[in-house]
């Protein structure tokens, strides 16, 4: 009867079997002879196998490490990354990245207080950040899968620059000291990067140590929450990598 036609309601009432009983044969029978529809691929690089933009992607996990986080609902996962609002360069940055992370997301800006949220829609983000998880990622472990060492190690200045593009400044820093008698003024960049999670900041350092990156960690409120680079040799490898935000 279904081959030819009738319709599941009716087949189900004729028979006093339950309408999903019906529809699940129906589909077991067009599966056995081939007539199911093919399941639409996913944009996902890790459920379909499409090449991932590595490059991208450690860019694009810095940010999510430093100022992102991930809101799971039943059908969808939003992936969120606040950035100032006057870093305009910062934003198109962050945009372009989830483009070529996900192939086809849903995007857009939601303009807050002072800042901006590039807010992307998708129901694979978790595949991509399997780091997501309840509460802030402070008071969670944050440790990468193979997959993504694999490709923070093929590309750590990307994550270095994601870090410092979410989490991080160049700042100009200034001392004095006595010349000839006469006390006089010197400025220097420097960079930080401030979190409060362990795991995130060992990350970081992790990363700037394989890179030759000089740093020390400077204390907030007792805890070592900052992260300086301040040496010369060091700064200018930052300068030539990641640079200030803009």
């Amino acid at each position: 009867m279904l081959r030819g036609g009738a319709r599941n309601t009716d087949v189900a009432r004729l028979f006093d079997i339950p309408v999903g009983t019906i529809s699940y044969w129906r589909h077991v029978d067009r599966a056995k002879r081939g007539e199911c529809p093919r399941r639409t691929p996913s944009d996902c690089p890790r459920c379909d196998g499409r090449p991932l933009d590595g490059r991208a992607y450690a860019y694009l996990l810095g940010l999510y490490l430093g100022d992102g986080h991930i809101v799971s609902k039943s059908k969808q996962h939003h992936l969120s990354i606040y950035c100032n609002a006057t870093q305009v360069g910062l934003i198109a940055a962050a945009e372009e990245a989830i483009r070529k992370v996900m192939a086809s997301p849903g995007l857009g800006r939601h303009r807050k207080n002072g800042c901006v949220e590039v807010k992307s829609y998708s129901k694979h983000w978790t595949c991509l950040f399997p780091q997501h998880g309840a509460g802030p990622k402070h008071a969670r472990r944050i440790i990468l899968e193979d997959w993504q060492q694999d490709i923070v190690d093929a590309y750590p200045w990307e994550l270095v620059r994601g870090l410092i593009h979410s989490d991080g400044c160049r700042v100009t820093n200034w001392t004095t000291r006595l010349v000839g008698g006469e006390r006089r003024r010197y400025e220097y960049p420097r960079y930080f990067f401030t979190n409060k999670s362990d795991d995130i900041r060992r990350l970081y350092t992790d990363t700037l140590d394989k890179l030759g990156v000089e740093w020390t960690h400077c204390t907030r409120d007792g805890r070592p929450y900052n992260v300086s680079v301040a040496r010369k040799a060091s700064v200018g490898l930052m300068d030539a990598h990641v640079g200030a935000k803009y």
